[in-house]
C-alpha cells in the first residue's frame, strides 16, 4: 500500500504534478477580491485582464503591479504538511489608443506552476523486509507575455483579442532508495521539458443602459481561448546521489529531443448588473474539456473537464465624498467553485473559495487593492488528500494621461 505526503516550503501543491502545472487565473487583484470575476464587469479603474474588449473603457494610462503571498496545509492519511511563499503575480499595462475607440495594453504574469513535494514507500516484490523510498519532486512552470487590444464597434459593442506567448521550463526529478541497502548511493531521474508556443484568445461584450428608471446597466461578455499547440525540448538525465544527497555522477539519457504539446481550447462568459458607480454583481462561468490535452508523449494524463463559477460583489459607498476616506474606498467580496479535470485515488479533485477584497484611493486616480482568499482543493476522504490555503494578494494601481495633445504652439 501506497502513503503520500506533500511537503516542502515554497508553497507546494501536490495538484500541480498533472501536465505543465497549475494553472493560474488571469484575474488580477481587483478581480480577486470579487471571487475571480471579470469577464463582463467593465471598469474605468484597473486593466480588466480577463476580457480585452473591456479594455476600451481605460480612458487614462493604468499600470498595475500585483504580488501574492499564499499558506498551504496539506492534510493526508499519513499527517500533515505547512508551506508557504511570496511571488510576483503580474505586471499589467493598459494605453488608450484613441479614447473610447481603441485600448491596448501588455502584462506579464505566471501561466502555470509546477511545485510538489511527494514522498512515499513502495513494497518490493519477493523481499518483504524491505521497500523502496519514493521521492517525487516538481519545480519550474510556464510564463505568459500578452498583448491585448479592445476595440469600440458601436456605443454598446465592444470586441477584442489577447495574444499570449507561453514560454518556461517544467522540471521533474524522481529518486528511490532501498530501505536496508548496504551501498548508500540513490538512482535519480531528472527531467526538463522547455515548452514555447502562442495563444489566441477573442473576446466580446456587449451592455444594455438605462434599466429601470436609467439607473442600472445590465452587462455580458465572453472568451475563447484556442487551443494551442507548444513545441517542446525533451531533456533527462540520470543521476547517482549520495547519502546527502548530492550528485556523484550523471548521464544524459535523452539530450534534447524535441517535440509538443497540446493544450485545449476554453470558453468563458459573464453577466453582471451595476448602478452607475455604486455596486457591481457579477456572475461568470468557465469551460474546458481535456480530452483534447497530449503530453508530450502523446498521453493524456486527464480524464474529464475543467470547469470553474464564481460570484462577486462590489461596492463604492461615496466615490465623491470629501468628508469620508473610507466611504471612497471599493469593497469586494465573492466564492467561487471549481472542478479539475483530473482524478485523485480515482475521484475528481473540487475546489471552493471564498474571498475579500478592498481598494484604498490614493491621490486622485491611483489605488492601493488587497485580497484575500481562502479555500479548501480536495477532500481526504475522497482523494486521500486535501489542501486548506489561504493566498493574500496585494496589488498597486497608478494612473495617468499620457499623450495630451498640445493645444498651443
Amino acid at each position: 500500500m501506497y502513503s503520500s505526503l506533500a511537503a516542502g516550503q515554497a508553497a507546494r501543491s501536490p495538484f500541480s504534478s498533472f501536465g505543465v502545472g497549475e494553472q493560474f487565473s488571469t484575474a488580477l487583484t481587483q478581480n480577486m477580491g470579487m471571487g475571480g470575476t471579470g469577464i463582463s464587469n467593465h471598469t474605468y479603474w484597473y486593466v480588466n485582464n480577463m476580457n480585452p474588449s473591456l479594455l476600451v473603457y481605460n480612458r487614462l494610462t493604468t499600470f498595475q503591479a500585483g504580488i501574492i503571498g499564499e499558506q498551504r496545509t496539506q492534510n493526508s492519511s499519513t499527517g500533515s504538511e505547512n508551506s508557504g511563499s511570496g511571488n510576483l503575480n503580474y505586471l499589467a499595462l493598459a494605453i488608450p489608443i484613441k479614447l473610447n475607440k481603441w485600448t491596448t495594453s501588455l502584462t506579464l504574469m505566471p501561466y502555470t506552476r509546477n511545485n510538489f513535494l511527494l514522498k512515499y514507500s513502495a513494497p518490493i516484490n519477493n523481499d518483504p523486509n524491505n521497500f523502496v523510498n519514493v521521492t517525487e519532486q516538481g519545480s519550474g512552470g510556464v510564463n505568459q507575455v500578452t498583448w491585448s487590444n479592445g476595440v469600440s464597434v458601436n456605443d454598446n459593442f465592444r470586441v477584442g483579442l489577447k495574444s499570449a506567448y507561453l514560454f518556461g521550463a517544467v522540471i521533474n526529478e524522481f529518486t528511490n532508495v532501498i530501505t536496508n541497502f548496504p551501498i548508500a548511493v540513490a538512482p535519480s531521474v531528472y527531467e526538463r521539458s522547455s515548452v514555447s508556443g502562442f495563444q489566441f484568445s477573442p473576446a466580446a461584450s456587449y451592455h444594455i443602459d438605462s434599466l429601470f428608471n436609467n439607473k442600472y446597466r445590465l452587462n455580458f461578455g465572453a472568451v475563447y481561448d484556442f487551443g494551442t499547440t507548444l513545441n517542446t525540448t525533451f531533456f533527462q538525465r540520470l543521476d547517482r546521489l549520495n547519502s546527502s544527497g548530492q550528485i556523484i555522477d550523471s548521464a544524459a539519457l535523452i539530450p534534447n529531443k524535441p517535440g509538443k504539446i497540446t493544450l485545449p481550447q476554453s470558453v468563458a462568459f459573464g453577466v453582471s448588473i451595476s448602478r452607475a458607480s455604486k455596486w457591481t454583481a457579477s456572475l461568470d462561468g468557465f469551460y474546458s474539456d481535456y480530452s483534447s490535452y497530449r503530453a508530450l508523449d502523446g498521453t493524456n494524463p486527464y480524464s474529464g473537464s475543467n470547469w470553474r463559477v464564481g460570484a462577486g460583489f462590489e461596492l463604492i459607498p461615496d466615490g465623491a465624498s470629501l468628508s469620508s476616506y473610507l466611504k471612497r474606498a471599493t469593497y469586494r467580496t465573492g466564492v467561487s467553485y471549481e472542478n479539475y479535470p483530473y482524478l485523485v485515488n480515482g475521484n475528481g479533485v473540487k475546489d471552493f473559495g471564498i474571498t475579500f477584497g478592498l481598494s484604498l484611493p490614493v491621490g486622485r486616480y491611483s489605488s492601493l487593492d488587497v485580497a484575500l482568499k481562502v479555500g479548501k482543493k480536495g477532500d481526504k476522504a475522497l482523494n486521500n488528500i486535501e489542501e486548506n490555503y489561504l493566498k493574500l494578494y496585494f496589488g498597486i494601481t497608478f494612473m495617468d494621461q499620457w499623450f495630451i495633445k498640445r493645444r498651443f504652439d
